[in-house]
């Protein structure tokens, strides 16, 4: 079952309902510029923003949510708020203090979906503990992962008590992460795309411009269908109003099953990011 329009929503395994598409605000510097976006988009129908601690804009994020809720008639609960903490910020005390830091700079009460950003060997599952703890109690909605590789949630999954809810990584037409998938499936993790266009990098490729001249879409169009026809929620990134706009415009569309297969034979297993099993920060 894709989503049927803009706010449609995939019930996460807890029941929480977290809409399909959303806003990322990744290197979006704090300023007008941020502000403007993240309001434009809730004011075009965006009822999700996805931001991290380490983006360093949460503050904006908060203050654009705090406009646009009293200027668009919107109760906080409308919308789908989503950070993650940090890696300096991984361990139990460490993650509870991380937590009520991004919470302030976002003025609200509590978060929908908390995700630990990457998995750092040795010290997620101490922060994973406290996610618990804060899920627990009510201050987060959903708690999830980012970054995780199959060996990394069974790692987790060992000692959890509660089962991350989310699983958000890079994915795209050239990263298509078949066999994560089909575990996070099995489990009950919903898969999210970060860098769903792979940094502009996939623009130009000549199966997905033949696809989208063929249907009136743009190529970005034609990625984002693919990934929600793929039951993968995704979070593209802009700050231009127009952009955001077309993003969003998906749901007028369906790609067939050939048209499917031919942009996930695309996969090289080739990422933009770093690699979940061999990063330096």
């Amino acid at each position: 079952m894709t989503a049927q329009h803009l706010q449609s929503t995939v019930a996460l395994h807890n029941g929480v309902q977290m809409p399909w598409f959303g806003l990322g605000v990744f290197k979006v510097e704090e300023g007008s510029e941020l502000i403007e976006a993240v309001k434009k988009a809730i004011q075009h129908g965006y009822r999700s923003i996805d931001t991290a601690a380490i983006y360093g804009n949460e503050s904006g994020v908060g203050q654009a949510i705090a406009e646009a809720l009293k200027e668009n008639n919107l109760k906080r609960e409308e919308l789908f708020v989503t950070s993650k903490v940090w890696n300096a910020d991984l361990g139990y005390e460490e993650t509870l203090a991380a937590f009520d830091t991004t919470l302030n700079k976002l003025g609200l009460e509590y978060l929908d979906l908390y995700l630990i950003h990457w998995p750092k060997a040795g010290k997620y599952k101490g922060a994973w503990k406290a996610m618990e703890k804060l899920y627990e109690a009510g201050r987060i909605k959903a708690i999830g992962v980012s970054n995780f590789q199959i060996h990394h949630l069974e790692d987790l999954m060992q000692d959890a008590k509660v089962k991350p809810m989310v699983n958000q990584v890079e994915y795209h037409p050239r990263l298509t992460q078949v066999e994560l998938k089909a575990f996070c499936e099995k489990h009950g993790i919903q898969l999210e795309a970060w860098s769903p266009l792979m940094q502009g990098q996939l623009l130009d490729n000549p199966v997905i411009t033949e696809i989208a001249s063929a249907k009136g879409k743009s190529v970005a169009q034609v990625i984002l269908r693919w990934d929600l026809q793929n039951g993968v929620i995704t979070i593209p990134k802009s700050t231009k109003e127009h952009r955001i706009v077309e993003n969003s415009s998906i749901f007028d569309f369906e790609l067939s099953n050939d048209e499917m297969n031919r942009i996930s034979a695309l996969n090289e297993d080739v990422r933009v990011g770093p690699d979940p099993d061999n990063f330096e920060f």
